[in-house]
């Protein structure tokens, strides 16, 4: 297997989830809307995307999240109304993330049969390109953005990439699971993959967090794979299958991630993005403080 001399230009976002671990919250709000501090999820995930020099974002929804495709276009009216009370400041935030012409598609997946199949709903507007895979509900902060230095490492070896980071004590068997072929660095060779291995088995403590950069030859393994845990298509089966012919490597990249499909994991988000943010952060602590009785 060659590898691949492309840069990675496109983003797979599978945004059709049901945020199940998340309701009520996500009931009649797509959970990737919620917010984290002062907008929503998905906002912060282009922003990552954005910066790491994607130029075609492809979100893969599902029934009743138009709110996503709303988001990402024109409010005349609202717009309009800002700019004649001369809002400007405000108006200036909410256009910030309006695509660029051509920069946004969306794809509908028709049924709810997992992450692989969301993924295969993309096949056609990636084409014959490397591409990376963001999980909208795993904000990644870092200096340098994580899908960055996943394309940089991709970069590097010329094939697929999966992000890790290390499992909290003890939980290793909560999470999907990578297996090394040595440990050297941040960068190394995968030899496997083990989905929620028991205490004790566990082939390494990273665990695949939510970034990936695929290669198109993923495709016609998803076309037939057979569906797997929960009785959904698994992408990392289908990735299981290639890694047999061509070399994965995993990252295990530096920042900080937040499970915004967790009721804990947005609470930790909402606090961190408040306590970081330029020009309210100083007004958040001391809103926070309080509470904590600091």
């Amino acid at each position: 297997m060659t590898n691949s001399p492309s840069r990675v230009r496109k983003a797979v976002l599978p945004v059709a989830g049901l945020g199940t671990r998340i309701l009520p919250a996500a009931k009649t709000t797509p959970k990737n809307m919620l917010n984290v501090f002062d907008r929503p999820i998905l906002a912060h995930i282009v922003e990552e995307a954005r910066a790491s020099g994607i130029e075609h974002i492809i979100f893969v929804v599902g029934r009743g999240q138009g709110a996503i495709e709303d988001y990402f276009d024109h409010a005349v009216e609202m717009e309009s109304i800002l700019k004649a009370k001369g809002k400007d400041a405000i108006l200036e935030l909410v256009m910030a993330d309006l695509p660029k012409p051509g920069e946004m598609s969306f794809v509908r997946q028709m049924a709810p049969l997992g992450l692989g199949h969301a993924v295969f709903c993309a096949r056609d507007l990636i084409g014959d390109e490397p591409f990376a895979v963001m999980l909208p509900d795993m904000l990644m902060k870092a200096a340098t953005p994580a899908l960055k230095q996943a394309i940089d490492a991709h970069g590097q070896t010329g094939g697929p990439v999966v992000v890790v980071e290390p499992a909290p004590e003890g939980e290793t068997h909560k999470y999907g699971i990578v297996a090394l072929d040595g440990q050297d660095g941040r960068l190394n060779r995968m030899t496997g993959m083990v989905e929620k291995p028991p205490l004790g088995t566990e082939p390494s403590n990273l665990f695949i967090s939510g970034r990936y950069i695929l290669t198109p030859d993923i495709f016609p393994l998803l076309a037939d794979q057979q569906t797997g845990a929960g009785g959904e298509i698994q992408l990392t089966d289908a990735m299981a299958r290639l890694m047999k012919v061509r070399d994965f490597h995993a990252l295990e990249y530096e920042g900080a991630t937040y499970d915004c499909g967790d009721p804990v994991g947005l609470l930790r988000a909402n606090v961190a993005y408040a306590l970081d943010h330029a020009g309210l952060g100083a007004a958040a602590r001391a809103a926070i403080a309080p509470l904590l009785g600091t």
